[in-house]
């Protein structure tokens, strides 16, 4: 058990390591050098878990997409609202989110498509206007799938174009001016005042789910260490 944690420490370390230097040079500039002074790993680790470059920035778009949801609310609305946030937010601090998002966009030497993110927001983001629908939260003429990828489409080149203009600083309010902006033409009116896009939602959502994460693990802690009340 102490060797698979270590390998998963491992894994994490490279893989935050090659994320750095492909969000600051991209992938076709990105050695694999640069990556092992930063993982501070042997060789023969790096090559162990990732056996080539390409296999790096793989691993990186992969893990991009993992823990995309936010928790229920009362809107499903607010539920996408809540997903574009928290990336947002994450992404400030978020070195495969970062990274993540560069080798998406970017048309280098290699064709990663086939673990492009886009897909995967796209997915959800139709799923969660779909459940939005059902619940007369829509417009009657807003279509689920073509609503989500202009969503998508909107939130990435507010990512690129933030990252360019103010190395990602002003990410969290540019998606909330998006929301500002989209929210009348896809809501029904009765909905709008209700639904939180504060720039600093992303960040209160994340403050919530830590404190609910820490409150599970202690309940967890206290169910182990309980003496057996039949005994």
């Amino acid at each position: 058990m102490a060797q698979q944690q270590r390998a998963i420490k491992t894994r994490a370390a490279i893989l935050e390591a090659a994320a750095s230097v492909f969000d600051q040079y991209g992938y076709d500039a990105a050695t694999i050098s640069e990556i092992l002074a930063r993982s501070e790993v042997t060789k023969g680790a790096l090559y162990f878990h990732f056996p080539s470059k390409e296999d790096l920035a793989r691993g990186v778009l992969s893990d991009q997409t993992r823990d995309l949801v936010t928790g229920p609310t009362d809107s499903k609305v607010q539920e996408l609202i809540d997903v574009t946030m928290v990336v947002a937010h994450r992404s400030l601090h978020n070195m495969i989110l970062r990274a993540g998002t560069r080798l998406a966009v970017e048309q280098g030497s290699v064709d990663f498509s086939d673990v492009s993110p886009f897909p995967v927001w796209s997915g959800l983001s139709e799923e969660l206007l779909l459940q939005a629908k059902e619940r007369g939260e829509l417009l009657p003429y807003v279509k689920p799938r073509e609503t989500a990828e202009l969503v998508v489409g909107a939130w990435t080149g507010i990512h690129v174009y933030s990252r360019v203009v103010a190395d990602r600083r002003d990410v969290e309010r540019r998606v909330s001016v998006m929301w500002e902006h989209l929210l009348p033409s896809m809501v029904m009116p009765r909905l709008l005042l209700g639904l939180d896009v504060a720039y600093d939602r992303g960040a209160r959502v994340e403050a919530a789910r830590r404190i609910a994460a820490e409150g599970a693990e202690a309940a967890e802690a206290a169910d182990g260490t309980e003496p057996d009340a039949e005994r």
